[in-house]
């Protein structure tokens, strides 16, 4: 079964507001396989706008980042990202072989 991923672009106009977010989205992440491969860090943008904080993160399948990001706990931990940050987010599944 292929892995998937969370790939989110997100700029942070708010880090006082946001960092309950940090906090609370690691655990509900953790609770359903995911683990982050990239949080933030050195990026540059090779084509097209850039944000100023990139996010990878892998799941065991579709499914199981599905699930994270509907659970409850997910949930209320983006009640802190919404409005104090801009960002896209994109699950996407991986592939085997």
């Amino acid at each position: 079964m292929p892995k998937a991923y969370w790939i989110a672009r997100v700029d942070v106009s708010n880090p006082e507001g946001y960092a309950p977010y940090a906090a609370g989205a690691a655990p509900a992440v953790a609770k359903f396989g995911g683990r982050y491969l990239a949080r933030g860090g050195r990026s540059e943008s090779l084509q097209g706008p850039a944000r100023g904080r990139n996010v990878i993160v892998e799941f065991p399948d579709y499914e199981a980042a599905l699930a994270a990001w509907n659970s409850p706990e997910y949930q209320a931990a983006k009640t802190f990202r919404d409005g104090n940050c801009e960002a896209e987010f994109v699950v996407v599944e991986g592939f085997e072989g």
